[in-house]
């Protein structure tokens, strides 16, 4: 018995991995995160599976779920959004089942940012623009940020910041960001990055506050905020340069 944890995607049932699908078509339990996870993926559980929304259920119910489950020897398909390498709690779910010497496997799944990127046709590094991309998030309810890790620190770096679970806080971010890379940077807000309802806003940090209070974006929004969002003036890589020597295109090579 094993407890498959695999990370569903952003949304759109075609963006799992062809592992993740087929793992959940040979658990005949399968555990998925509400309303994060689409009706269509259920459809891939074997007949007569166990299938639980553990949306309101606790973390102690849910190791319960997957202790039921190895005492009848079934494996479990453990479904949440997104990767799980972030903001997944998943780490405490398997820190129990280490706990309990109850195997399970991981499997990555497509993330909010790629998915986000996708939808507006950007590649989020420019040569010359930025070079790193920081994966952060604002102080929540659930979990409150490190002190060193503020969104100044990183804003300070001039990288692209892709803000997860902050839309409630836009006024704060564009407020905070501002003094850093000027009220004129790009930003865009992308909501439900794959989903049939998917909206995309664009602005700068000057304006994108109005814009997300006008449409009413409340919750599984990704904020993208650096000058790569928007530059067309940017130098090209040297990867494909006739120039560039490596190791499967000599110098000279066409």
């Amino acid at each position: 018995m094993t407890v498959h944890f695999i990370g569903a995607g952003p949304g759109a049932p075609d963006l799992i991995t062809l592992r993740g699908r087929d793992l959940i078509a040979t658990c005949p339990v399968c555990l998925y995160a509400g309303s994060l996870i689409p009706q269509a993926m259920l459809g891939w559980c074997p007949p007569g599976a166990r299938i639980v929304d553990t949306a309101p259920l606790a973390l102690d119910a849910i190791i319960a779920e997957m202790e039921a489950a190895h005492r009848a020897g079934q494996d479990v398909a453990r479904l949440h959004s997104g990767d799980l390498s972030i903001w997944s709690a998943t780490a405490e779910q398997m820190r129990r089942l280490d706990a309990r010497a109850i195997p399970y496997t991981v499997t990555p799944g497509v993330p909010a940012f790629a998915a986000a990127a996708a939808a507006l046709k950007r590649e989020l590094t420019l040569p010359g623009v930025a070079q790193s991309l920081v994966l952060t998030r604002t102080s929540g309810r659930a979990s409150a940020m490190p002190e060193k890790e503020t969104l100044a620190t990183f804003a300070a770096s001039g990288a692209t910041l892709a803000i997860h679970l902050s839309i409630h806080a836009i006024e704060q971010v564009a407020a905070e960001l501002t003094p850093f890379y000027g009220a004129d940077c790009p930003v865009a807000v992308v909501f439900r990055a794959t989903w049939p309802d998917e909206t995309v806003l664009r602005g700068d940090l000057a304006g994108i506050a109005a814009q997300v209070r006008a449409s009413a974006l409340e919750r599984t929004a990704l904020i993208l905020v650096g000058p790569a969002l928007g530059s067309a003036d940017f130098g090209e890589s040297a990867l494909y340069s006739i120039d560039y020597d490596r190791r499967f295109r000599p110098r000279g090579g066409a």
